[in-house]
């Protein structure tokens, strides 16, 4: 995961006090700080390192440059004792999520060598610098008391696998929040219509997730298909072949169809500097747009496999779903119930449209459709499963207090016979059992859409929902 305009703020915390009666604690705790600064830098390069701040002064000057550095997240590395009046100055001005290391330099104190010390200075300054756990319940309360949004990592400097993964999906989570944040989700043409649960407020989205949304015509898309030279219609269809399995009963024409919405599409997303994208558009008496979104679904299934999740029936909230999934580096295809197989004891899911061939169980087909099932048009159509192995299904839902959720389950993609139809497909088997993984998924009120993608990623998505105020259902 890269994204360059996010930014880590990290600082420790001393008391003064103790430099001149403990000699060579500062500079002990300082090189804990530059492991810790190093351990962060290989999970992501863009830190600002406030340093040791023990004093008042120093406090509101790392306040200062975390505001002006637009951080998004700080870390605070707690090494010893230190007053919660040093550290309310450093984050109370950036207004980010914070997250307290309790971190020991070791797994414990070698009590032999402790107690055999006959300097009690040396003493007390050893145990200094093992008493990392010693402030952070004074921080915390203050942070509970003052509204200061806070999560805690406590483990050990080294050796603590467990830790550190703990401290990369928090940065992981904060980046993808970032990327939320700066999207800018293209939404072309309309809902289906008759769809109630997939309707949303696009303002609701823009409170949690922030973003931008350009409202985009299919008319737009369509007359930049007319200006699609044959030289990109050929490299584009040269490009379907390498990417794709086409099938043999896929015409010359409907590949040049495709290919040409695909070009154009790719200009549509660079114009508007797209991000993620919902669609929909019956085209019903217009026979050019009737074209255009007949011949979408490739250039879409590119898309979605570049970093630009498309969601059809114009699933804003899916979308939304499918880029969370995807900055993660998990994909996030959309999909939806298909049928139950009580039989093998697994839920088929699948969706018609565009599909992340990018985490496809080997190379994604390329079919003809006839008809284009409960909606207008007929071309071509991908079929292709999610890699098998683990997966997480994720959906934003909206509850009926009008907040949004996050809903999310883990279970497995495995083999086994799929509805070989022109779409995606997958089988998916749940630790809770198909009936009440069902059962519990529903009862939760989601659209009927989801975004899958690989891996299991709940605890990372539990932590997203922390940074954006959002409650994270996980049903199993």
């Amino acid at each position: 995961m890269s994204n360059s305009s996010f930014r880590i703020g990290l600082f420790a915390i001393g008391l003064d006090a103790y430099w001149d009666q403990f000699n060579g604690l500062k500079e002990r705790l300082e090189g804990y700080l530059e492991i810790v600064y190093k351990k962060l830098h290989q999970i992501h390069p863009q830190i600002i390192n406030a340093g040791l701040i023990d004093t008042i002064d120093k406090a509101f000057e790392a306040g200062k440059l975390f505001k002006r550095e637009d951080v998004d997240i700080i870390f605070l590395y707690v090494p010893t004792y230190a007053l919660s009046s040093t550290v309310l100055p450093v984050v109370t001005r950036a207004k980010v999520p914070v997250i307290i290391l309790n971190i020991a330099p070791e797994a414990s104190i070698d009590y032999d060598s402790f107690n055999a010390m006959s300097d009690r200075t040396k003493m007390t300054s050893e145990w200094l610098a093992f008493c990392s756990a010693c402030p952070v319940p004074e921080i915390a309360n203050v942070f509970k008391r003052t509204g200061i949004r806070f999560h805690q990592v406590t483990g050990m400097l080294h050796y603590d696998e467990e830790c550190w993964n703990e401290v990369k999906e928090w940065i992981e989570a904060a980046l993808v929040s970032n990327t939320m944040f700066y999207n800018r989700m293209g939404c072309m043409g309309h809902y289906y219509s008759g769809m109630l649960d997939i309707y949303t407020d696009i303002t609701l989205q823009v409170k949690y997730f922030g973003g931008h949304f350009e409202i985009i015509e299919v008319d737009e898309l369509s007359a930049m298909r007319n200006a699609i030279s044959d030289e990109e219609i050929h490299a584009q269809v040269t490009h379907f072949h390498e990417v794709f399995e086409v099938q043999s009963d896929c015409t010359a024409d409907d590949l040049n169809q495709a290919a040409r919405t695909a070009v154009a599409l790719n200009h549509v997303v660079e114009k508007y500097k797209l991000g993620s994208m919902a669609y929909y558009y019956k085209g019903t008496g217009n026979s050019e747009n009737e074209n255009t979104m007949s011949s979408i679904i490739l250039g879409n299934s590119l898309l979605t496999a570049n970093g630009v999740p498309v969601a059809g029936e114009y699933e804003i909230k899916n979308a939304q779903a499918m880029k969370i999934m995807d900055t993660f580096g998990a994909g996030g295809s959309f999909t939806e119930y298909y049928a139950m197989d009580y039989k093998d004891d697994v839920v088929l899911m699948g969706h018609d449209g565009p599909g992340h061939i990018s985490i496809a169980e080997g190379k994604t087909k390329v079919r003809p459709l006839h008809v284009y099932h409960g909606k207008v048009g007929k071309g071509l159509s991908v079929e292709m499963a999610v890699k098998h192995g683990d997966i997480t299904c994720l959906s934003v839902l909206e509850n009926e207090k009008g907040e949004l959720v996050l809903l999310v389950a883990e279970g497995q993609s495995v083999p086994g016979p799929i509805l070989q139809i022109g779409n995606t497909n997958s089988r998916y088997k749940f630790s809770t059992g198909a009936k009440r993984f069902i059962n519990e998924w529903n009862r939760h009120g989601p659209a009927h859409h989801c975004a899958v993608g690989v891996g299991h990623i709940a605890s990372k998505i539990k932590k997203l929902g922390k940074l954006l105020n959002m409650d994270v259902i996980q049903v199993c």
